[in-house]
């Protein structure tokens, strides 16, 4: 680590910033830390497959190993030229993540990462190799080990160890191996090539078959307990041809393409599913704006909800989850708080309705890309066995913003209109990540959801990217080369790719249209999408039958008394609509309009409880005689007024529900108008992603940090004068002296202006060590240039637990 230079443990550092947190106090703490087990777990996984292959080849390597045992580990005995020119890169950065030390003449891999790729009983190695010579004969007899020295024709010897050393040479010795070899039964070598290529142990009976007994006694099968042998990793090496990897893969693998498009083809179609998009959310949100399903009291919305959301809006629960799920990432559904808790809108998502179009997908497409909440996870069990809901705890999933930037990343280093193979892009990541288990069965299928995804938002078209999805992820300067900003910068990238987008996207976005087609069979046909106070005023009028390219809206009665009870007259309807039809008004739907707006309040409904009345004491008895008012609770108080047992809302409905039209009124008799009240949250803020692992540190911090690294190893390997012997102490140990002897080594150091070496217990009770160069000594503090902190502090003279000389004053 010392020897590197700050450009190079920057670059550590920026690649594995687990390591700064906290900030290691010297190199050895670091050196220490990049070793730890959790720290290098996690750079292995961050290693493309190639230099994987590079280290997994070290790991069965003598240690340590010149790197022309790792070529020759890499390429075999047949040379590989594309292996051999991408080996130095791969050792480059092995060398770079802190994995690999030590020169060409003598890599070694650092002891931990040997520890988990290298092979063992318990852990196979991924290149299939088993245990060496050595190693597979540490529990053997010695008389064991002459009698295979005896079979293969190698004088017997005194002791175990040169015995093994005599077996490990003729091994890997080629000529006299292939010499042992050709006196091998044919099936002894059958027997030999389904253990080369791994796994190497298998399984023998007491009483092997003929061929497994030839080769257990010329020791190229050696016991590793009474019933299993293992091939020994130098004679799997010989069969091999020195490959410790049956296949190398040096060079990413290219991305397949299964269809093409014209760019501009592959815009419209993305763009008509982000219009698509802004449609879905808006009305799967619209249902919800008196109060939408209870939250279950784990969290999240139950299954028979989700199935009523999707059946309603004519969806898939999967898709419904998708678009439920972005909605609550872009802080428009959350959940109301109250004490029978709902979902609702919130403020934000009335906001959201007044911006521009091409501005409400851009918002959705930014909060999907940066979002950890997975809907794909939706119906799965977590690890104690619990199904996961839909807006509910445990959907996070860390990976997902980055596994979502590198599918768009490889999307469009294609060329424009080029739709890849999906089966292509998994192979791609597979290389890039060559995560094994349940970490990279869910990187696989976070790339399906993305491919997915991205064509339901609109940041695809036809498999292709899009170029306002290309300026989204902000890859429209170079693809191959994205920029990485730090974090204090990623939101104003995010913004400014948001922007970029938006005005992309605006031109394809169709003009919404102030007009509909009305039809003699009391329907209305919207060709487009509508301007927002149309289609707002038509929906109250009208029901949805259909949507589509065109939506098609019907009126019936229970429509147009909506429409009246919101404060509408029959002459508003009618002006309404003739002022926004492209045809003439039909005369069903006049006919209709007038009927009902006849007979609309005709009845009034009071709280009396409740009460009835009309000036038609006629119509009153006709409600008396209905076996259907019942229920009610009804009877006369006068010729025009009767009374109910039921609220004024139950009597509503109930009066509804046999045929009548009765309005609302006050206290002072006046009609109440009922207008659509949108239940809506208090203010809430859209839920935080979830980082994958510390963020990656900015300049400034990368620069701070390396600069109190660098001081606090020349604090602690600073030289210093030898203290007294009858004291003795280790290089690294905390000085300790009297306080007299610190006061006085302080003062005259502060009046020589030289430099000390002081061990210092902070208010916590870390102790540290600090050169200091003392400026001032008064009161019961010093205050000192702090050599380690680069800045002048003041230090207590009673938590300095004592001070030593520098040999070379460092200043």
């Amino acid at each position: 680590m010392r020897t590197r230079p700050d450009s190079s443990l920057a670059a550590l550092l920026r690649s594995r910033p687990d390591l700064l947190n906290p900030v290691p106090g010297d190199l050895t703490l670091l050196a220490t830390r990049a070793g730890t087990r959790a720290s290098v777990v996690r750079a292995l996984e961050r290693l493309d497959r190639f230099s994987l292959q590079a280290a997994e080849a070290l790991a069965v390597a003598p240690d340590p190993a010149p790197y022309e045992t790792l070529l020759h580990l890499m390429t075999g005995d047949e040379g590989d030229p594309a292996t051999a020119a991408a080996l130095p890169d791969a050792v480059h950065t092995l060398r770079e993540q802190a994995l690999v030390w030590g020169g060409d003449d003598r890599l070694r891999l650092v002891r931990t990462v040997r520890e988990l790729l290298a092979p063992s009983a318990t852990h196979p190695s991924p290149t299939g190799l088993g245990p060496t010579v050595a190693e597979a004969t540490a529990g053997m007899s010695p008389t064991r080990l002459q009698e295979i020295l005896t079979a293969i024709g190698i004088p017997t010897t005194h002791d175990p160890v040169s015995a093994v050393r005599a077996l490990t040479a003729l091994f890997t010795d080629r000529s006299r191996m292939d010499g042992l070899l050709d006196t091998a039964p044919s099936d002894a070598l059958t027997v030999l090539d389904r253990l080369v290529w791994g796994p190497p142990y298998g399984e023998v009976s007491s009483d092997p078959a003929p061929p497994v007994r030839w080769l257990r006694d010329h020791g190229l099968l050696l016991p590793t307990s009474a019933r299993t042998v293992v091939l020994p990793r130098e004679a799997a090496l010989h069969l091999r041809a020195g490959r410790a990897h049956r296949t190398t893969e040096p060079a990413p693998p290219q991305l397949a393409p299964a269809a093409t498009h014209a760019p501009k083809m592959v815009d419209l179609t993305a763009a008509g599913q982000a219009f698509s998009a802004l449609s879905t959310v808006e009305e799967l949100l619209k249902d919800w704006d008196k109060g939408g399903p209870a939250v279950l009291r784990s969290g999240g919305l139950s299954v028979r909800d989700l199935k009523r959301t999707a059946t309603a809006r004519d969806l898939t629960e999967p898709t419904t989850a998708f678009w439920l799920e972005l909605s609550y990432a872009a802080g428009l559904l959350a959940s109301d708080g109250q004490a029978d808790e709902r979902y609702a809108p919130t403020p934000a998502y009335d906001e959201w309705l007044d911006l521009p179009p091409q501005d409400r997908w851009s918002r959705l497409a930014a909060a999907w890309l940066r979002a950890t909440r997975t809907s794909g996870l939706v119906g799965g069990q977590d690890a104690k066995g619990r199904t996961l809901s839909v807006l509910g705890p445990d959907l996070d999933r860390s990976s997902a913003p980055e596994v979502r930037r590198r599918v768009l990343t490889l999307l469009a280093a294609l060329p424009e209109g080029t739709a890849p193979d999906p089966d292509a892009v998994l192979t791609r990541l597979r290389w890039e990540r060559p995560q094994r288990g349940t970490t990279g069965e869910l990187r696989a299928r976070l790339a399906l959801w993305t491919l997915d995804e991205a064509e339901l938002l609109g940041v695809t078209g036809r498999g292709a990217l899009s170029a306002h999805g290309r300026a989204l992820a902000g890859l429209d300067g170079d693809p191959e080369h994205p920029k990485s900003p730090a974090p204090t910068e990623a939101d104003a990238e995010a913004a400014t790719a948001a922007l970029r987008a938006a005005a992309l996207l605006a031109p394809l976005i169709p003009e919404p249209l102030d007009h509909v087609l009305l039809q003699a069979d009391l329907t209305a046909v919207a060709p487009g999408p509508l301007q927002r106070p149309l289609a707002e005023a038509l929906s109250v009028l009208a029901d949805i039958e259909s949507r589509g390219g065109a939506t098609v809206y019907r009126f019936t009665p229970g429509s147009v008394r909506r429409a009246l009870d919101s404060g509408q007259t029959a002459s508003d309807l009618h002006a309404f609509l003739a002022a926004h039809s492209r045809t003439p008004v039909p005369q069903p739907l006049s006919y209709l309009i007038d009927d009902v707006a006849r007979r609309h309040g005709h009845l009034r409904v009071g709280a009396a409880s409740s009460y009835v009345r009309c000036d038609d004491d006629a119509v009153l008895g006709e409600i008396l005689a209905d076996k259907r008012s019942a229920g009610l609770g009804l009877r006369r108080l006068a010729p025009t007024v009767l009374a109910s047992r039921a609220e004024p809302a139950a009597l509503l409905d109930g009066l509804r529900s046999m045929g009548f039209a009765p309005a609302a009124e006050s206290a002072a008799g006046d009609v109440l108008i009922t207008r659509a009240d949108a239940h809506r949250t208090p203010p809430r803020t859209a839920p935080v992603p979830v980082p994958e692992g510390p963020p990656v540190p900015d300049e400034t911090l990368l620069s701070a940090a390396l600069h109190a690294i660098r001081a606090g190893d020349m604090a602690a390997n600073a030289a210093r004068k030898p203290t007294a012997p009858e004291s003795p102490r280790s290089h690294n140990s905390l000085p300790r002296t009297s306080s007299a002897e610190t006061l006085a080594t302080v003062q005259a150091a502060a009046m020589t202006g030289s430099a000390l070496w002081i061990g210092y217990v902070n208010a916590d009770g870390a102790a540290s060590q600090r050169v200091i160069a003392p400026v001032r000594v008064e009161g019961g503090f010093v205050t000192a240039y702090d050599h380690t902190a680069d800045e002048v502090k003041t230090y207590p003279l009673h938590r300095i637990t004592g001070v030593a000389e520098l040999a070379d004053d460092p200043a």
